[in-house]
């Protein structure tokens, strides 16, 4: 067993009372590795991650991360622990307006004085580490561009890229591929991958493609009706649990 760096506890989420979204979810997440979320939209797995990072407020349950529970923190304490967990978009979320260097350095506004911020003078040492992750992820000659000249997969980079300057605890990536070809949502998995992996910084991914999922996590998590129901390590996942996750026979 390695080591946890989430522990969720009764996990409910209602966005109308009665009619809960998460339906008491239990799970430890690993301190390595990519988790990855399957199941069919609307049960809840977004809503799980953005539970996670208090994007969502929860209804019950405790989220226990580096003995913290995010679900009763506040104020600053809440932004202090934000700071901890990157997240990565289906929709990138850059500032279409700004160059791909200001995005990546959007990074570290938990870190710097608002002041700072707004002038967008940024310390040297994150300016040159923002360089470092645009080497990284493939695109040091896009650093003075607008995010919007960009094509989906360089975006989706500099959204990775972004995430990491933070120096996250733990990264959140919600449907990072659902917009992007197969060809550009493979490589943009193996560079996630590769980069967490050597920042040791564990994923939790949520995913349509089971087939990227098999590929990349090292442990799957289907849900269905916002309930867990298989958790394993991916060669264990067979088709009569993709039927009962999914639902149906006829699209296997």
């Amino acid at each position: 067993m390695t080591a946890s760096i989430l522990e969720i506890t009764g996990l409910v989420k209602e966005y109308q009372p009665g009619k809960p979204v998460l339906r008491g979810i239990d799970l430890s997440i690993g301190a390595q590795g990519i988790t990855a979320v399957i199941g069919p939209s609307g049960t809840g797995k977004s809503t799980l991650l953005r539970c996670i990072n208090r994007l969502v407020e929860p209804t019950r349950g405790s989220i226990v991360m580096q003995g913290q529970d995010l679900a009763r923190l506040r104020g600053s304490s809440l932004r202090a622990a934000r700071r901890r967990i990157g997240m990565v978009f289906q929709e990138y979320n850059l500032v279409e307006r700004l160059s791909v260097m200001e995005n990546v350095l959007t990074g570290r506004l938990g870190y710097v004085p608002l002041w700072r911020a707004w002038l967008r003078k940024y310390p040297e040492a994150d300016i040159a580490r923002a360089f470092a992750l645009l080497d990284a992820v493939g695109l040091p000659e896009h650093a003075t561009r607008r995010a919007d000249a960009l094509s989906g997969g360089q975006r989706q980079r500099v959204g990775i890229a972004r995430a990491l300057m933070q120096s996250p605890a733990l990264l959140l990536a919600d449907e990072p591929t659902s917009s992007l070809d197969p060809k550009t949502a493979v490589e943009v998995m193996e560079l996630m991958a590769r980069l967490t992996g050597e920042a040791g910084v564990p994923v939790i991914v949520n995913i349509h493609n089971v087939e990227l999922a098999k590929r990349f996590a090292v442990r799957i998590i289907g849900m269905t009706g916002g309930e867990v129901v298989f958790d394993g390590p991916p060669d264990a996942i067979e088709n009569h649990h993709l039927r009962q996750i999914y639902g149906g026979e006829d699209w296997l």
